[in-house]
């Protein structure tokens, strides 16, 4: 059986660094391993224990903890619950928007998933794309032919990929459990109806755990060295749908289902974003709504100062790649799926795209990184602000209503149903708080 900890160990090192530990008098045998095709598989495990036993150093300035109660010691004032003034029909419209918004930017990012902007920007402008203003163009040779079907031209519905996938899961769970869903639901969800084989990163890492029933938190936490990446942030956003107007329980309900695979700031993002969804429904404000995500995270971690940052770059920028130079400069370190650069790309989406939905998630995947991803939530954002019936048909149009996924009995799916089914939850949970 393949070692384990050897071909993650190296990652293990990136994260314990970004987490504000000391490496100095590890980091140099963990890379003599590695580097060393004889090393005996043990080894690895005990220099993997020891990176786990490190402690943030005192000189660390954020505070960033992982459990619930710590979370919202740490976090600023915030408004908890908003009133919402949407009747029936435009709640319905509202969500079946958050919907469609999410699998059009989601499907606009899809072919240059993992791109960088300059690789994105010379394609399209190979191809007489540029400025984008419509899907992606297809060329064989550039673009793999499995993504073809997220091309311009060539799209007939929502093509399966994760990040659709999750909304899907997530709502399969609260149609069961409700307000009440506890991470060992959700957890019990994944193993039920997700194959193990589309999870990737984090998410794989914890169904590997939850199979060898390590039960959330643990879950999220052994020799899984991506626990800060973006994979709890997009899974965020049926949380958001359900509790409109309330970002405080849309905030609970994420930390709920990202604590079996996040720590920390990967935790975060999925708060975040499951706060702005909500407050979307009680507010169209950009700068009001980025608020109330932050008022549900602690004020003094890394994620909190990234967003600040790129709000104070877009008040003041004369376009997107202004900001994106700074964001990429300050925050490009990285990894292309972390939570926290890609976060600080949503957050200028939402600037860039709050006049114009088409705009948004343009210049969001045209930043590069984890573009389906950020596409997604971004437009998921600007969606369930406008709703369904003021979004440009040329972006929704194409997608005929359907949304393929891998998700177990659900794998070809009308888009207004599975919106229809979240507002009949929402509104459930709305009569029993």
């Amino acid at each position: 059986m393949e070692n384990l900890e050897r071909p993650i160990i190296a990652m293990e090192l990136v994260q314990r660094r970004e987490e504000g530990c000391d490496v100095t008098n590890i980091e140099a045998r963990v890379e003599a391993a590695v580097t060393d095709e004889d090393t005996p598989d043990a080894v690895f495990a005990v220099l993997y224990d020891e990176l786990d036993a490190l402690e943030p150093a005192a000189s660390f300035p954020y505070d960033e903890p992982s459990d619930l109660e710590a979370i919202r010691a740490c976090r600023p004032d915030g408004p908890r619950r908003m009133e919402v003034r949407l009747g029936e029909a435009e709640m319905r419209n509202r969500i079946l928007g958050a919907w469609l918004g999410r699998a059009a930017g989601c499907s606009l990012g899809k072919p240059v998933e993992g791109w960088l902007r300059e690789r994105i920007d010379a394609y399209l402008e190979s191809v007489d794309a540029l400025p984008l203003d419509d899907y992606i163009p297809y060329t064989e040779g550039e673009i793999s032919p499995y993504l073809k079907s997220s091309t311009r031209g060539n799209i007939e519905c929502m093509a399966r990929d994760d990040d659709m996938d999750y909304p899907i899961l997530g709502l399969l769970a609260l149609e069961g459990h409700g307000a009440d869903l506890t991470s060992r639901n959700m957890a019990n969800t994944w193993l039920s109806r997700m194959p193990f084989y589309l999870l990737y990163t984090a998410e794989s890492a914890a169904y590997r755990n939850l199979v060898n029933r390590r039960w959330p938190p643990e879950s999220a936490i052994w020799r899984n060295p991506f626990r800060e990446w973006i994979g709890a942030q997009i899974r965020a956003d049926i949380f958001g749908y359900v509790s409109p107007g309330w970002p405080e329980r849309a905030a609970e309900l994420a930390f709920r289902d990202a604590c079996m695979s996040h720590v920390k700031n990967g935790i975060y993002g999925e708060m975040f974003i499951a706060a702005m969804l909500a407050a979307t429904f009680a507010t169209d404000d950009i700068e009001e709504i980025i608020d109330v995500g932050l008022s549900e995270i602690p004020a003094n971690c890394r994620l909190a100062e990234a967003v600040a940052e790129t709000r104070a770059w877009c008040r003041g920028a004369a376009d997107w790649e202004e900001v994106w130079e700074r964001i990429n400069e300050r925050f490009g370190h990285y990894h292309r799926v972390h939570t926290i650069n890609n976060a600080a790309l949503v957050v200028m989406g939402l600037y860039f795209g709050a006049r114009d939905y088409g705009n948004g998630i343009v210049v969001t995947v045209r930043g590069g990184w984890d573009t389906d991803c950020n596409g997604a939530t971004v437009g998921s954002i600007l969606g369930a602000r406008l709703g369904a019936g003021d979004l440009p048909e040329k972006w929704i149009g194409v997608l005929g209503d359907r949304l393929l996924s891998c998700v177990r009995d659900c794998n070809d799916n009308s888009i207004s149903a599975l919106a229809e089914r979240t507002h009949r939850v929402a509104a459930a949970m709305t009569e029993c708080s």
